[in-house]
């Protein structure tokens, strides 16, 4: 769904949709859109139970983690080649880039796939290739996260871990997405301790107003994550908060995702966030199925708490400063980000 700006807003939303961007937290196989699950399944001689892409989206109607994840991974089954993850992955830098993303560290979601029979390698080669391709043809960069499944068994989890090490140079780090539900994140314990000492860098996803949502905050402080995907309940624990600013870690809201899992943006959370210092950012989650990118994310937040130009800036510089970019690497985005603020 895109929210509608007040006609006399329609500045806020041309700064919004000229503003250079760097997301954090957007699952690729999130961004398969109806009209290329149609393509592929063609290409792989499979039926879909929907007779149009129209037909499909309609069907989108979730209103819990459980009944989203149910239809996400079913959609995956069109994924079974190279090819297929070279055009799902080009597809989102695509439109990305057209949103004004500059950089972007996207999750993906080996298990997955693997679990059904599509090797690891034909996985992370198509969407390498199509890294690559964004590169060149767009000059738009980005990194890779590899999302562990939280509702398989932790043995899946180092044994997926380990499989991805011929290809170490083109991870930058891991997360831990899917059911949160008796899934916390010290289940997972061991396997970030070896990828810490694989030098890759570590997030974890905390759902919104998940059961144990607290506990399962302080856990990933437990175990030294750089980075907290969602997040937005901390706001409920003053000595969390206090504890999140003090290592500098940034959050990665997603205010679409939040509206139709939670009836709720979490935009007002987000404005609070900003008050208090934290290091907030607002990304798309999974825009395919949630009906929108980047700019949806950021025109729906700006519209609900009236946030000012110079807050939506700073939700920028929080992306680009919360990311794992070097200082050096950084710093030509943040000068372009600061340069589009003007004075």
């Amino acid at each position: 769904m895109t929210t509608a700006l007040d006609p006399m807003d329609n500045a806020m939303r041309s700064f919004i949709e000229g503003m250079p961007k760097c997301e954090l937290h957007v699952h690729l196989e999130g961004t398969l859109e109806p009209e290329l699950k149609f393509a592929l399944a063609k290409r792989n001689g499979l039926s879909l139970p929907y007779t149009s892409a129209d037909e499909m989206r309609a069907a989108y109607d979730f209103d819990d983690l459980s009944s989203f994840l149910k239809v996400y991974y079913e959609g995956m089954g069109v994924l079974l080649q190279e090819a297929d993850f070279f055009d799902l992955a080009y597809a989102y830098f695509s439109r990305a880039h057209r949103q004004n993303v500059r950089y972007a560290e996207v999750f993906f979601d080996p298990q997955a796939h693997t679990s059904r029979g599509v090797p690891f390698e034909v996985v992370i080669g198509g969407i390498g290739r199509a890294q690559a391709a964004a590169r060149q043809d767009l000059g738009l960069e980005s990194a890779l996260i590899m999302c562990f499944l939280r509702d398989m068994s932790s043995e899946s989890a180092m044994q997926t871990l380990e499989q991805s090490l011929p290809w170490r140079e083109e991870i930058l780090g891991v997360g831990l997405d899917s059911d949160e539900r008796n899934n916390p994140p010290l289940k997972f314990a061991a396997v970030f301790e070896r990828a810490r000492a694989e030098g890759l860098l570590r997030t974890m996803h905390c759902d919104p107003d998940q059961p144990d949502t607290l506990k399962h905050l302080w856990q990933t402080l437990e175990i030294g994550v750089d980075r907290i995907d969602h997040g937005v309940n901390c706001l409920e624990d003053d000595a969390l908060v206090d504890e999140i600013k003090k290592r500098g870690l940034a959050l990665t809201v997603c205010p679409l995702s939040n509206q139709c899992l939670n009836a709720d943006t979490k935009a007002h959370q987000i404005a609070k966030m900003l008050e208090l210092g934290l290091k907030v950012t607002v990304n798309s989650d999974d825009p395919a199925y949630f009906s929108g990118y980047m700019n949806e994310n950021l025109i729906a937040t700006q519209a609900e708490v009236n946030l000012s130009r110079q807050q939506l800036v700073q939700l920028g510089i929080n992306a680009l400063e919360g990311s794992w970019l070097s200082q050096d690497e950084r710093a030509p985005y943040l000068a372009e980000l600061n340069a589009y603020a003007g004075p």
